[in-house]
């Protein structure tokens, strides 16, 4: 994803403020990305005709693990990648079941 903010990039910053506001300009862009994934959640919930089709723990590892070999071939720290994807795909099952059973009341 494209830095759309005026912030330079990492390694064209010069000064805390601007990292800062890097930063900060990240972390609105990461809530924007997981707004859509949560939207697919959604989605999903709307789709699955069974509950139990919700939790599929195979799909679960696949996506954890695609999530740490994109990050190891990025040189970021895979073990805290794949925490980060546990608790974001434990949370979007969490999620889904909510939504999947706010629609059929």
């Amino acid at each position: 994803m494209q830095n759309s903010s005026k912030a330079p990039q990492p390694d064209d910053c010069k000064t805390m403020a601007e990292v800062r506001e890097g930063v900060d300009a990240t972390d609105r862009e990461l809530i924007a990305l997981l707004a859509r994934r949560f939207g697919y959640m959604r989605a999903a919930a709307r789709i699955k005709p069974d509950r139990e089709a919700v939790r599929d723990e195979a799909r679960k590892a696949a996506v954890i693990e695609a999530a740490v070999r994109d990050a190891g071939g990025r040189g970021l720290p895979e073990p805290v990648i794949g925490d980060i994807w546990e608790r974001l795909v434990e949370g979007s099952i969490a999620y889904e079941f909510e939504e999947w059973d706010r629609t059929r009341d």
